[in-house]
């Protein structure tokens, strides 16, 4: 049986009227002779599945029988009638001559609370609707989710956002983005309309134990590459230095510097730049990252001639030593001193609509500087992450497509395999985006050729 079978009156409707999703339904219930039971045979009639299982449902309730006040009943799927022991399972049978429960008529009142977004959504929505994806999926950040609703669904987008909250307790805003997120703006932000909720775009979220706070509506987030930034931050090492090309808000650039990673993380948007420094401030990484606001082409070369410069001048991060304990006489010890590297040992690029294209900007990154790397020293040549989109199918081929888009940029054939390992080049599907749209992150050591030429 279908404890939650759609309302007729609720079939596209204009408002949402939550009295329409309250009934009854009848089923049974297992009495039991003494409360210390009820474990037992809870566990029992899990296991034979006729234990009725409703989210935010408590399946024990008190006796329906007023002269048992304070015996506990275990509420019954539908399926099992209390006068038709044929629909019983042996475990319940073996109970009820036993005289450990009595199986009673019960009634289970099923209102709005008990139903979970997407059996409302299939309840109001028109059944030609429902035959497409239904707007289950959406982005967060902090208290707003941010729905990219398809044109069908429009008309009900105001009832989808209000069934959306009243589901969801960390959300407050709903949004509806209203454009393509990079093809109206370079910063990645979008145009939208509020579906409900306050208009009230500060958020603060928190990622690989960083906290951000940062207005929605001005940078680029996006909760769902939260395990694309914990990925590549496992690969940089403490006392080495990142290069963040299109840092944001931080990312991939605060958890870096949290475990001792020199980041010089960049973002050409104004807003992202000065979220980013409030980032650094709020969680004390100051001694390892720095925040800047320049175009990224410029940055990339940028990047490597300020580092060089500051492993030059004595740059370094001062690491303040645990504490030590009150009733220790001994000696706080002195501050670790931690130099800045010459060299950067990883390249991030995450503006995967057109990060490819940013590329050229390596040849001649660092002329002149051979003696900087093997086999002058262990030093390698940095390996540059770069994100980008691709087509998916059947007939699509994402990794031919991305390594001709690289040659492109830098006149170097790459070949799949491993980064580590000269001219070739490890694809990682980071996530599906649209049905025919995917994104990946191309990484390769930066080829000898393009680091030392001449610069353009």
């Amino acid at each position: 049986m279908n404890l939650f079978r759609a309302p007729a009156a609720a079939r596209a409707a204009k408002t949402l009227d939550r009295s329409l999703f309250s009934h009854t339904v009848p089923t049974a219930a297992a009495c039991v002779r003494d409360n210390k039971l009820i474990t037992k045979y809870r566990k029992e009639l899990e296991r034979t599945r006729e234990l009725i299982t409703i989210d935010k449902y408590n399946c024990i309730v008190p006796s329906p029988d007023l002269s048992a006040q304070g015996k506990k009943c275990l509420v019954l799927r539908p399926e099992v009638k209390p006068s038709v022991p044929e629909t019983w399972s042996q475990t319940l049978r073996e109970a009820s001559d036993l005289g450990d429960v009595k199986v009673v008529p019960y009634d289970v009142q099923i209102d709005y609370s008990l139903w979970n977004y997407l059996d409302v959504l299939k309840a109001i929505l028109p059944e030609e609707l429902l035959e497409g994806d239904v707007p289950v999926g959406f982005n967060s950040a902090g208290h707003i989710a941010h729905l990219n609703l398809r044109e069908p669904y429009l008309e009900y987008k105001h009832l989808i956002a209000e069934v959306l909250v009243d589901k969801n307790s960390s959300i407050r805003t709903v949004i509806n983005k209203i454009d393509n997120v990079g093809d109206e703006n370079e910063f990645r932000t979008f145009s939208y309309e509020v579906l409900a909720g306050p208009d009230d775009m500060l958020v603060e979220v928190s990622e690989a134990s960083c906290v951000f706070k940062f207005d929605y509506s001005k940078v680029y987030w996006n909760t769902k590459l939260g395990t694309e930034h914990q990925r590549l931050d496992a690969l940089f090492q403490p006392g080495e230095v990142v290069a963040d090309i299109m840092a944001g808000v931080g990312p991939f650039a605060v958890p870096a510097g949290k475990k001792g990673v020199f980041v010089w993380a960049n973002d050409k948007n104004p807003e992202s730049y000065k979220y980013l420094n409030e980032a650094i401030k709020r969680n004390k990484v100051s001694e390892f990252v720095k925040g800047f606001n320049q175009d990224g082409h410029e940055f990339i070369r940028k990047a490597a001639d300020l580092v060089l410069k500051a492993s030059q001048d004595g740059s370094h991060a001062l690491v303040q030593p645990a504490k030590v304990s009150r009733t220790s006489s001994a000696p706080r010890p002195a501050p670790t001193r931690v130099p800045v590297p010459p060299t950067i040992s990883h390249f991030v690029m995450n503006l995967p609509a057109s990060a490819i294209e940013f590329l050229h900007n390596f040849k001649g990154l660092y002329q002149g500087h051979e003696k900087l790397f093997t086999p002058y020293t262990s030093t390698k040549l940095p390996t540059v992450h770069v994100h980008c989109f691709a087509t998916k199918g059947e007939e699509a081929k994402p990794h031919e497509e991305i390594i001709q888009r690289i040659h492109k940029e830098l006149g170097v054939t790459f070949t799949p395999g491993d980064s580590d390992k000269e001219n070739e080049v490890s694809i990682y599907n980071v996530r599906d985006v649209a049905p025919k749209k995917t994104m990946y992150c191309a990484s390769f050591r930066l080829p000898p050729e393009i680091a030392f030429a001449a610069r353009e």
